[in-house]
């Protein structure tokens, strides 16, 4: 087949990468992962050999016909028996943190998902660009990797910055930004290590910093309060989709994205299941109850949009909660209860109720078991109940006997 847009946009992943060639120009080809990304490649000899190039990820702005024109352009050195990439090898020398992380994603993140390395990039441009980002990569030291997680953790790249959906996010840095970072730079410079840029990776060993756990659960009457101001909303015309989609989350215990982008296709109304495609650990099955289903079904659906909970803007952009979720909480005097720690109170009731933690973990769709035991303590203790029982048991047949032989005094 030709490959264009509608052709590459139609091909489905399968458990394995499978090369797709074109059928007008020779070697031209994409190859898709079992996560359903999308790379355009050109494979032809050079100089006898076989050699394959990757031209980049399917998307901006690798577009098919951008990918056929660049892949004619590469054609066009190798048959002059030029190498492509040597112009890009000579200068392992000369590039820097930031033209690293390009390279990176192009040729070394093919497995990871796209929200993934939007995040990962959004951390280079907002932490890792302004500080780092012109240090070349051979001149790294260990010193310039510490004091940069050290300026990240203590605010140095705080900033307001515009983004197309939400117009603006606020950038604060902190701990948990530094290490997130930290583990994203680690993997550059290892992936440097292995296609030749240094001999070392300077972030390895470099400690991260400890983190309070934060598994917030509500109360009875928290949880009452946040209804309250759910319903508030409601009357106040506040957008039934916003209102709705953290009704939803505290329902399922599901992921913001998972539910955000959750589309009527996938809902299976009579399993009471929605087929998820592409979460956080891959494919996974959203079990919905009673409430979650009632309340999926008395939305209506809007015109354009595959989305449950679609945006003011129409189409496939998600909706933003951030403002919705931020008014509700003040409202209910949760000022510190976060949009994810919906998620950790429905595994806490869960729990608590006396499901098991596999089950727990199969509801919040958990790849790895050791995940759901952070709930662990939650769960009733079958154990401390036996000694219970028994112990009260034999305590009363105690007591009773020491009242029986105890001599009775006028």
């Amino acid at each position: 087949m030709k490959l264009t847009k509608r052709n590459v946009d139609g091909i489905e992943p399968i458990n394995k990468d499978v090369l797709h060639w074109d059928d007008e120009l020779k070697g031209f080809g994409v190859k898709v992962t079992p996560t359903g990304k999308k790379i355009f490649v050109l494979q032809s000899r050079l100089n006898g050999s076989l050699k394959r190039f990757t031209i980049g990820a399917f998307g901006a702005p690798w577009s098919a016909e951008a990918a056929r024109d660049e892949a004619k352009r590469l054609l066009g050195e190798i048959v002059k028996g030029v190498d492509p990439y040597e112009a890009k090898r000579s200068r392992r020398n000369d590039i820097t943190i930031e033209e690293l992380g390009q390279i990176y994603w192009e040729i070394a993140c093919a497995h990871k998902k796209s929200l993934t390395i939007a995040n990962e990039k959004g951390l280079m441009a907002r932490h890792i660009a302004p500080l780092i980002g012109r240090i070349k990569v051979k001149d790294v030291r260990r010193a310039d990797i510490q004091k940069f997680i050290n300026d990240v953790a203590t605010g140095k790249t705080a900033a307001r910055v515009k983004t197309k959906v939400r117009g603006l996010a606020r950038v604060t840095g902190g701990k948990g930004a530094a290490n997130r970072t930290l583990g994203l730079l680690s993997s550059m410079l290892s992936f440097a290590v292995e296609n030749g840029y240094r001999a070392d990776n300077p972030a390895l060993g470099t400690k991260q910093f400890k983190l309070k756990t934060h598994d917030r659960y509500l109360t009875p009457e928290e949880l009452d309060r946040l209804g309250k101001a759910l319903d508030s909303a409601e009357r106040k015309g506040v957008s039934i989709f916003a209102v709705a989609a953290i009704r939803f989350l505290s329902m399922t215990g599901c992921r913001r994205n998972e539910a955000l982008t959750l589309q009527w296709s996938w809902i299976d109304f009579e399993h009471r299941i929605a087929k998820l495609p592409d979460s956080k650990t891959g494919q996974k099955v959203l079990h919905l109850g009673d409430s979650a289903l009632s309340l999926i079904k008395s939305l209506p659906k809007v015109a354009g949009s595959p989305l449950v909970f679609p945006s003011s803007v129409g189409g496939d952009r998600p909706l933003s909660i951030q403002k919705t979720w931020h008014d509700i909480r003040s409202e209910a005097d949760l000022r510190d209860l976060r949009i994810h720690d919906l998620r950790h109170n429905f595994a806490s009731m869960a729990v608590s109720s006396g499901q098991s933690l596999y089950l727990v973990g199969k509801l919040l769709g958990h790849s790895q078991s050791q995940t759901t035991q952070r709930y662990a303590h939650l769960a009733p203790d079958p154990i401390r109940d036996a000694a219970d029982s028994v112990s009260n048991m034999i305590g009363e047949n105690l007591s009773r006997t020491c009242s029986e032989d105890t001599p009775q005094t006028n």
